[in-house]
């Protein structure tokens, strides 16, 4: 239990916190021992002490600290954050890691770490990947992009949609990192000729984590695509998604239905994965069997049965449907309807009593009944088993420390629909945003029920602008649901009249 005092935690991972903590103790120690000094008032000095920890390691911490101090409990969660925030990675630590790499480093057969903020290996490359990761899990990263040119390695992360050049390194780099991620990725290292798919499996200071892998080869080297999955996602709640409300009661009564085809759509990166589970957690009560079909399953669940495709074993979205339907479920969802074979399946279960449960990648909601006709689907059958579509998009929310009102231009307030002069906010940047005046993203959705007037109009065979004219007669687009969220000051105008001009080439 001893901590002696010239113990150090690892540079490249452990960095100073965003607000100094009056005392540092090493990581593993905190971990171990749930025990974290985390701030001082007055002069006196407070340790987070979790639950269920022996009391007996505050005689150590004590002595190391030597002065007083008052001791709090909190739960393990609570603690878990503490850690995560109080012992950051950031940026600036994985640089130096880089700058250590020498043309001599071998990497070898290492493990992948099991706690990103826990690692004793000095190895450079293992704690610059480490520090890479942590930092992304931390910023709320969604992608992050390894990028070898003869100039050099380049890594980008992608926040709220955008990405950003974070780190470059020197080009003889490019294959010690390479090598390191396909290490952890249990992927074939000795393969440069191909493309490759893994996962990594980590936590944050307790949190969970799952990295997708994806490496293909290029011009000066192999280039690597981590795509992070925060577990926590998978237990979304409806209400935490952002709908308004019309948009999230349609959707909680098309999930009532006995059976029918129930879709999300919207473009890559829109957040249709993450509303599909929002959807299953709510129909997952114990008294469905709820089966799953996923390219590639993204999040875990339990009490649902979930099935990644595998094309190279002959293993397709329509095989793995057709399986899954002898298997006796209630409901289904199938991670994308992107060919015939697919809708026709999907169609048939919906028919015999299943509730289908799917995305399109379509610019709007009534596109997917077009999108449905150019995969053959009869009208009739689209008529009959369509229950609900929703459309969505993800805007950039604007920072609330230094968003900035203005007057809408005459020329921005015509392409909004808004009257010259109106109050708008525009993005500025500070210290909190990272520069980019936007801090998190927001959905914008709009919902079609399928009810007996569209139904007939979609028998009839007509075009998408009637559709669209009677299911919107009394509910918001993606535009002007964009729109709210300006007037609000929740989004700038840039980010609204993206979604609208979306919209507009589809029409």
């Amino acid at each position: 239990m001893r901590i002696a005092r010239g113990e150090e935690t690892d540079a490249a991972l452990v960095a100073e916190p965003v607000e100094p903590a009056p005392a540092r103790i090493p990581y593993g120690f905190a971990r171990r021992h749930g025990l974290l000094p985390t701030e001082e008032k007055e002069g006196r000095l407070d340790v987070a002490m979790r639950e269920g920890a022996d009391p007996k390691a505050l005689i150590e911490l004590r002595r190391f600290l030597a002065r007083p101090f008052a001791v709090h409990q909190v739960d393990a969660q609570a603690f878990d954050r503490l850690l995560s925030d109080l012992y950051p990675s950031g940026t600036e630590a994985a640089a130096d890691a880089a700058g250590s790499l020498g043309f001599g480093d071998e990497l070898g057969h290492l493990p992948s770490a099991e706690d990103l903020l826990d690692t004793s290996d000095d190895a450079p490359a293992i704690r610059l990947i480490n520090g890479i990761i942590a930092d992304a899990a931390r910023q709320g990263v969604s992608d992050i992009h390894i990028e070898p040119y003869e100039t050099g390695l380049v890594v980008r992360m992608r926040m709220d949609g955008v990405l950003r050049e974070t780190l470059r390194m020197p080009p003889h780099v490019a294959p010690v990192v390479v090598s390191r991620v396909k290490v952890m990725a249990r992927l074939d290292i000795a393969e440069r000729r191909l493309p490759q798919d893994g996962r990594i499996s980590l936590t944050l200071g307790g949190k969970l984590i799952d990295v997708r892998v994806s490496t293909i080869p290029s011009r000066a080297g192999e280039r690597v695509v981590l795509r992070i999955l925060d577990k926590e996602n998978a237990g979304i709640d409806l209400d935490m998604l952002g709908m308004a409300d019309a948009v999230e009661a349609l959707f909680r009564d098309a999930l009532t239905e006995p059976n029918g085809i129930v879709l999300v759509t919207g473009p890559t990166g829109s957040g249709k994965t993450t509303t599909l589970y929002a959807g299953l957690k709510r129909l997952n009560d114990g008294s469905r069997n709820i089966l799953t079909v996923e390219d590639p399953v993204e999040y875990g669940v339990d009490g649902v049965g979930q099935m990644q495709i595998n094309p190279q074993v002959g293993l397709s979205f329509a095989t793995g449907l057709r399986a899954i339907l002898r298997q006796d479920p209630d409901v289904v969802m199938v991670g994308e309807i992107r060919d015939r074979e697919t809708a026709d399946i999907a169609v048939q279960a919906a028919l015999t009593g299943h509730l289908v449960l799917s995305t399109v990648h379509t610019n709007d909601a009534i596109g997917a009944i077009t999108r449905l006709r150019d995969m053959k689907v009869e009208p009739f059958l689209i008529a009959s088993t369509l229950r609900a579509v929703i459309a969505q998009r993800l805007v950039r929310r604007l920072c609330p420390e230094c968003r900035t009102p203005v007057q809408a231009s005459g020329s921005l307030a015509a392409s909004l629909g808004l009257e010259a002069g109106t109050i708008v906010f525009e993005p500025k940047g500070c210290p909190a945003c990272g520069g980019s005046g936007y801090r998190g993203r927001i959905g914008v959705f709009e919902a079609v029920r399928i009810g007996d007037e569209i139904r007939r109009l979609i028998n009839a065979g007509a075009e998408e602008t009637a559709i669209a004219a009677l299911a919107f007669r009394q509910s918001d687009t993606l535009a002007t649901a964009a729109l709210a969220l300006v007037v609000a000051g929740t989004t700038s105008p840039e980010e609204a009249v993206r979604v609208s001009r979306r919209e507009g080439e589809n029409a």
